[in-house]
């Protein structure tokens, strides 16, 4: 494979006159491949009938040209202020996946790309964290681009809020907040500690808070001030000072927002091109509203599998793009070979919604992988268990037998003393909680099963693989089908750079396809095809 050259941001491209001398070209063949030169001044020309349109690259041509276009760079598809604010090249971000398949690998990688990368904190333990951190604030000493993820924890605030601390603690330059729908002190808290005035007055954020909404009132609750009794209440608690409060009034709690429609995970399933033009419209209004200096980012994330995705999400708007799903086939991914290769078989309709593991309670459900394993339906039998009856001794035997047997693989007293052990070493209140309620009880004995699921197809136990939890979204199918026979079908080259690169080469390729036909250009289906390939 021919490497490509990547242009340093921000590059002053040659300007037209200085390259070599090329006929204009009409054909279809010649237009594609000029679909791809990118880099490079494109005049748009006639040919001598004045009837068709063609392209030409190299000094202008001396007649028939209608327009020309310039150099069009992969680091200028999305928003400049968003690279500036993180110090990246790429408008392009790795976002988190829980239980550390985003690995410390996967983020340093992003980070020396000179992108941005989340480490997937949610679900681990409050040590795992901080070994995390320690790990990649060494390796990446100097640097700003790379972050934590803090994950909504209803169930479990306290673990929610130890865990901020431990980020502000450690001076993680970046935070992104997931599955929030109100917010909580620890979101508040990782958004205004450390507020201060530089000496031209402007308020300087040490952590650069990125928050992930699915609907326009959670997003409102992330573009507004941070709630005044939330403020109120972390000062008196001594976790914020009277004047970091008081700076707190004047910006916005996160100072990017990713709008995450058909993700893996946790989704509402809303569709991109509704969502995200809605979600600028408010932040716009809310900029107006409140004066303020810096405008909120806003990005897009889920369902971006693809070159034509990413191009799309550009052309919505998007300052940035986030990718999750795709990057579970990395080779810096934290999950077995083993769920890597039921994820390469996926095709776009191969996922299906079940309960969440952490909302459990709650009904909140989450988007998995379907075919090659069977744990959306077993998951929903548990909820659905859990739903009609009030404890797990009202659980008909018939019933009870069955879980046991097809679900959790194991009897409901068995469970439940591996759950004891688990809470009193994470949390005891939980224990405490369940000893006086027998439906939280069977909420926690059910949760085992959702959260080992995951455990499972992380560590390959391939003795359970009908039970792996594997978030997917339909982007991996379309991910699947473009790289199908290609340079990124192979396992060993699906590194989460080359990923990134190759979907924002792409994107760039697209959009100077649309840009041509845009122009008249008859351009052909095989100009809208990009094919992958090593990139630099």
């Amino acid at each position: 494979m021919n490497a490509l050259h990547w242009s340093p941001p921000l590059s002053a491209p040659a300007r037209p006159g200085t390259a070599d001398t090329h006929p204009p070209v009409f054909s279809p063949e010649a237009i594609t491949a000029g679909t791809r030169r990118i880099r490079e001044h494109v005049h748009i020309v006639t040919d001598s009938t004045r009837r068709d349109l063609g392209v030409a690259f190299g000094p202008r041509p001396a007649d028939d040209v209608v327009g020309t276009l310039p150099p069009l760079y992969p680091e200028w598809l999305g928003g400049r202020t968003f690279c500036e604010a993180h110090g990246v090249r790429f408008p392009y971000v790795a976002g988190e996946m829980a239980n550390g398949i985003a690995t410390t690998r996967m983020v340093a990688a992003m980070a020396q790309a000179d992108m941005l990368g989340f480490f997937g904190a949610a679900g681990l333990a409050l040590p795992e964290v901080e070994r995390a951190v320690s790990e990649l604030a060494d390796r990446l000493r100097g640097r700003t681009n790379w972050g934590v993820n803090l994950i909504h924890s209803p169930a479990e605030p306290e673990l929610e809020h130890r865990a901020a601390r431990l980020l502000l603690q450690h001076g993680v330059p970046c935070v992104s907040l997931s599955a929030y729908l109100e917010l909580t002190p620890a979101a508040v808290l990782c958004a205004v500690r450390g507020l201060r005035r530089d000496g031209d007055g402007r308020i300087v954020r040490p952590t650069r808070v990125l928050a992930k909404v699915s609907r326009p009132e959670v997003a409102e609750k992330f573009l507004s001030p941070a709630p005044s009794h939330l403020l109120r209440r972390l000062v008196e608690r001594g976790e914020l000072s009277a004047e970091e409060a008081e700076l707190a009034r004047h910006v916005p709690v996160a100072e990017d927002i990713t709008v995450e429609a058909d993700s893996g995970g946790h989704t509402d399933g809303r569709p991109l091109g509704s969502l995200l033009p809605r979600v600028l419209m408010l932040r716009d209004d809310i900029t107006r509203r409140f004066g303020y200096r810096r405008q909120v980012g806003v990005g897009a994330g889920g369902g971006l599998g693809t070159p034509a995705a990413v191009a799309a999400a550009f052309a919505l708007g998007a300052a940035y793009v986030v990718t999750g799903s795709v990057n579970q086939t990395a080779t810096e991914a934290g999950i077995s070979d083993d769920a890597k290769a039921l994820l390469a078989e996926a095709d776009v309709a191969d996922v299906a919604m079940a309960p969440a593991a952490d909302m459990f309670e709650m009904g909140v459900t989450l988007q998995v992988l379907r075919r090659g394993t069977m744990f959306a339906p077993r998951a929903s039998q548990l909820y659905a268990a859990y739903r009609a009856h009030p404890s797990l001794e009202d659980i008909p035997a018939p019933v009870r037998a069955k879980l046991e047997r097809d679900v959790l693989g194991a009897s409901v007293d068995e469970v439940w003393e591996r759950t004891e052990r688990f809470w009193a070493a994470r949390d005891p209140a939980q224990i405490t909680r369940a000893e006086s309620d027998p439906k939280h009880r069977m909420a926690l004995v059910f949760r085992w099963y959702l959260g080992n699921s995951s455990r499972w197809a992380i560590d390959g136990d391939t003795g359970r693989r009908t039970d792996y939890q594997i978030w997917c979204g339909p982007a991996m199918g379309a991910f699947n089908r473009w790289t199908a026979g290609g340079f990124l079908a192979e396992r060993n080259n699906r590194t989460v750079v080359q990923i990134a690169l190759n979907l924002l080469e792409g994107a760039a390729v697209l959009t100077r396809a649309h840009q041509l036909r845009t122009y008249g250009v008859p351009v052909p289906a095989s100009a809208f095809a990009y094919p992958p390939r090593r990139l630099a």
